[in-house]
């Protein structure tokens, strides 16, 4: 539960600004996950997600990634949400299709995006698929056979 609270979270501060711990916890509730605040704080620690500036004077939750914050426990912490969500994965050409669980295709490319790769040059992700595409053939085996490798497939 803990691992699909998380996926959710990440998935939630990925696709809007979220400024409050309150408003969080409503968007969780909504999408069936019973959350105390306590349990959404350590969550927030765990998951190594910051406050950063948003629009005006206001803030927002925001990934390490996004600002620019480096740390490996982040990486192993992505890497332990990609295990948990991912099924498959393989490329064609310079594209990369990852294989997800039904409904967990955003929160695995916002792992992968927090994990960051220089030669991505993007992803999108629908319910249970995910398309990276890659500046090269050859980098999209190399990511392909790297994240098999990573995760034990």
């Amino acid at each position: 539960m803990k691992i699909k609270r998380q996926n959710k979270i990440v998935e939630i501060i990925s696709s809007g600004d979220v400024e409050t711990q309150e408003e969080l916890i409503a968007k969780l509730r909504q999408e069936g996950f019973e959350v105390t605040q306590a349990t959404v704080s350590r969550d927030i620690k765990e998951l190594g997600i910051v406050k950063i500036s948003g629009k005006g004077i206001k803030y927002k939750y925001s990934l390490p990634h996004s600002a620019r914050h480096d740390s490996r426990h982040i990486s192993e912490k992505y890497k332990s949400i990609l295990r948990e969500t991912v099924i498959k994965v393989d490329y064609a050409i310079n594209t990369v299709v990852v294989n997800t669980y039904p409904g967990m295709a955003a929160a695995a490319a916002a792992a992968i995006d927090g994990i960051g790769n220089e030669n991505m040059i993007g992803s999108l992700a629908g319910d249970d698929t995910i398309f990276i595409v890659m500046r090269s053939e050859k980098l999209a085996m190399e990511f392909t056979e790297n994240f098999r490798t990573t995760l034990g497939m």
